[in-house]
């Protein structure tokens, strides 16, 4: 390691420009007066290597944690000379603060998290970009501030309604197992200021004691944080699946996942930003055309920006405010696909879609309409996961009314169809079903007959 750091050595280069005018050159070619252009002398100075203290820390995490180090040196922060330090040492004032043992005595406080708010000393624009989209604040949402989930996490998933209390660590194995891996939560912090009740690591809209939120390295995993790998699908693909939003999956079924699936190991992946174009790969990832520069527009690390539909929620509307510019992101949409796309596919790609969001709001609004009548007549059941009607239109919404939305964004017709459409007319037979009975009876059926695993 110490031949490692001996390598990063201050490095001094010196350059000169000497700029010449044109018109000085053809008018010394004509006989004319010389006219003399000033010099332009400009000393470029880079300097390279670690301060004292991180190389202390490179060669002690060697012997403690080899793989972090080896990780670290295959990565473009190590080519820089950004090291453990600049990233992990933190104010003595920090609530994060803290000293491993090699510190102890010293002036120099670390934390083990970093969030993106140490990511924007460097990158101010992508985390900008970042905090104005879904995968900060709304991400972490769910787990933080929603009633409706923390009473799933920790009520139901967690047992709470079979007796484990909320203070015992198996009742939060559904939150640090699951949810919070994804959408990120809370932080908590003992009096060591280190994380507790397994509230650390976190998933992409983590919030972090020090106020700021966002887990850069849920996409460019620490520590070589890639480019490269956050450009592949794989990088989206441990959140992005499974059966309420199966985008990998979906991705992987469209022509541009089979492309990518035949011909992606030969694509050039290491481009710089806003230069990854078209030619270096020959089918859009899902960082091509969420995120990426391609034509006209510059890479955006705002997720939302370019979308036009929210096909989350219960019923699908045009985005707007916190959840970008759906007028605009149709816009910039079309763009993208203008890089290799005719207009006439281009159209008929964006009304497929269109078609697919009204069919399913067809189907969600019949829905509202039966359960708002059967509420009115005390027909619905107080418990909404022991109560048939309730328990089907969740999953007509957040399985397979996903499903085919998202299927048709992306061009996945088995999602889109078998594990779509066809199963939402199902779904929705059903509860017509429930409702014609109820309604008939005037009381709620004794044993619900629904398969509480729902539709996959």
């Amino acid at each position: 390691m110490k031949g490692l750091v001996g390598k990063m050595g201050i490095i001094c280069m010196t350059a000169c420009f000497i700029a010449v005018g044109a018109n000085s050159a053809v008018a010394q070619e004509q006989g004319q007066q010389k006219q003399t252009s000033p010099k332009l002398h400009k000393e470029l100075v880079i300097k390279r290597g670690v301060r004292p203290e991180a190389t202390k820390c490179i060669e002690c995490h060697s012997k403690k944690t080899p793989g972090i180090i080896d990780s670290w040196k295959l990565g473009k922060m190590a080519h820089a000379a950004v090291s453990c330090y600049d990233c992990h040492v933190v104010e003595k004032s920090s609530p994060m603060a803290s000293q491993c043992s090699g510190l102890k005595g010293t002036n120099i406080y670390i934390s083990p998290m970093v969030s993106s708010k140490t990511c924007s000393r460097c990158h101010p624009q992508e985390v900008e970009q970042f905090l104005k989209s879904g995968h900060a604040k709304l991400a972490s949402a769910p787990v933080v501030d929603n009633k409706k989930m923390i009473n799933l996490i920790y009520n139901l998933e967690g047992g709470g309604f079979i007796g484990n209390k909320h203070g015992n660590s198996s009742n939060w194995a559904s939150r640090e197992a699951g949810c919070q891996m994804c959408h990120g939560g809370q932080v908590e912090l003992g009096p060591d200021h280190k994380p507790v009740k397994n509230t650390w690591p976190g998933g992409v809209g983590t919030r972090y004691p020090d106020g700021s939120i966002g887990t850069c390295t849920v996409c460019h995993t620490r520590h070589q944080f890639s480019v490269t790998e956050a450009r592949k699908p794989e990088a989206c693909a441990s959140c992005h699946l499974g059966p309420d939003h199966p985008d990998i999956e979906i991705y992987i079924e469209s022509k541009h996942g089979q492309i990518f699936s035949t011909h992606g190991e030969d694509w050039e992946w290491d481009s710089a930003p806003d230069a990854w174009q078209p030619g270096d790969y020959t089918a859009p990832t899902c960082a091509t055309c969420h995120m990426s520069g391609i034509g006209d527009l510059t890479t955006t690390h705002n997720i939302n920006e370019r979308l036009k539909w929210d096909l989350v929620h219960k019923k699908s509307v045009i985005r707007s405010g916190e959840r970008g510019d759906g007028e605009k992101g149709a816009k910039l949409m079309r763009q993208v696909c203008a890089n290799c796309h005719g207009p006439t596919q281009i159209t008929k790609e964006i009304n497929t879609l269109d078609d697919a969001v009204a069919l399913y709001n067809m189907y969600w609004d019949g829905a509202v309409k039966m359960k708002k009548e059967l509420a009115a007549k005390g027909l619905l059941g107080k418990d909404p996961w022991k109560d048939g009607f309730q328990e089907l239109m969740y999953y007509l919404w957040h399985h397979t009314g996903r499903r085919a939305r998202q299927g048709a964004a992306m061009n996945g017709p088995d999602y889109a169809h078998w594990h779509g459409f066809f199963q939402v007319f199902q779904v929705y037979k059903d509860l017509q079903q429930i409702y014609d009975w109820r309604m008939k009876n005037n009381r709620i059926e004794d044993l619900s007959t629904v398969m509480s695993s729902g539709p996959l």
